[in-house]
């Protein structure tokens, strides 16, 4: 398949879908690391102000999936089919994950009985979601076997061990953007427990990171060649600025400056998705299908952008609202 240029209206789509990524990513990823963090204490006074620390929050961040979804079906149809078809069992696990969470994060404060259920569903369905994300990415990382723009792969080639060690990865990324949160929200002695955790999962990250790598340069590196990291040299200042983020998180917890752990580890991710964007670039489907390619027609991507200043900005109005009415620290929840 010959390679297309995007036109200003495909870019622009695809500017919407990376932004609307990032910030599922980090809005949802924290309160995901609460609810994997959640399932590492059976005290019950400090779950409830677990949960108290983004309950005016969490189902709101979830919007940014529908966006990428709904981003993804309309504009770069393509994406969405090849997407679907390589990623079906994870993409299953992951809506399981989100709606027993979901589930679980209504019914525990209405059932004494089956609180521990809803409890577990709770923090399984939170490391789930982190897991399959994880591992998408890492499978993305190794390439998606794409033929006549049709998905050529089995229904487990997404499930190797770089997959897994990326999926185990996000798990503690996000169960550390998660402390980050707990200790920007709350105090006394919740803040000091998630404060105590701050470094060993830095530490973990950190060891993670290194395995990935070394695992991308030497094991795996024939798998990852077609990215564009190495001819980039500049694009290696994105992981760089990610690990002084997860030292600034870790130092941050150190002196105990409460902003610090949830603002870097965000900056973290934030390198990381820019590091993934600079490798992928200009593959939607790494490394098949192109930007150009995987457009829809530019009279659906126009008729789309006149919804689309509608909507995106209401989602994005909504979501500032949010944030800016429950700001603050959380004392005894919101009611």
């Amino acid at each position: 398949m010959s390679e297309l240029p995007p036109s200003n209206l495909a870019l622009f789509w695809a500017g919407v879908i990376a932004l609307a990524i990032m910030a599922y990513v980090i809005l949802d990823g924290f309160d995901l690391g609460v609810g994997i963090l959640f399932g590492t204490t059976a005290d019950e006074a400090r779950r409830a102000s677990m949960m108290n620390t983004i309950a005016p929050f969490w189902d709101g961040n979830e919007t940014w999936l529908v966006v990428v979804g709904a981003g993804f079906f309309a504009t770069f149809p393509t994406v969405y089919a090849v997407f679907l078809s390589a990623f079906y069992i994870p993409v299953l696990l992951l809506l399981f994950g989100l709606i027993f969470r979901g589930v679980a994060f209504e019914f525990r404060y209405r059932s004494q009985r089956l609180r521990w259920l809803w409890d577990w569903g709770f923090s399984i369905g939170s490391i789930v979601v982190a897991f399959v994300q994880g591992a998408a990415v890492g499978a993305m990382m190794r390439g998606i076997r794409v033929v006549d723009g049709q998905y050529a792969g089995g229904s487990f080639d997404w499930l190797h061990p770089f997959a897994v060690l990326t999926g185990v990865g996000l798990v503690f990324g996000y169960a550390l953007l998660g402390a980050g949160w707990i200790v920007f929200k709350s105090d006394g002695a919740l803040r000091d427990w998630a404060y105590a955790r701050i470094g060993w999962l830095v530490a973990i990250v950190f060891v993670i990171i290194a395995t990935a790598f070394a695992t991308v340069l030497g094991v795996d590196a024939g798998a990852v060649a077609q990215g564009h990291l190495a001819d980039r040299s500049w694009g290696w200042a994105l992981p760089l600025l990610g690990v002084l983020a997860l030292l600034a998180a870790a130092w941050g917890a150190r002196v105990r400056r409460d902003a610090w752990p949830f603002a870097f580890s965000a900056l973290f991710f934030v390198a990381a998705f820019l590091t993934l964007g600079v490798m992928f670039w200009p593959y939607m489907v790494p490394y098949a299908i192109t930007v150009g390619n995987a457009a829809a027609p530019d009279a659906s991507l126009r008729f789309l952008f006149y919804g689309g200043v509608v909507v995106l900005p209401v989602i994005a109005v909504y979501t500032v609202g949010v944030y800016w009415v429950f700001r603050g620290k959380v004392h005894g929840g919101y009611g």
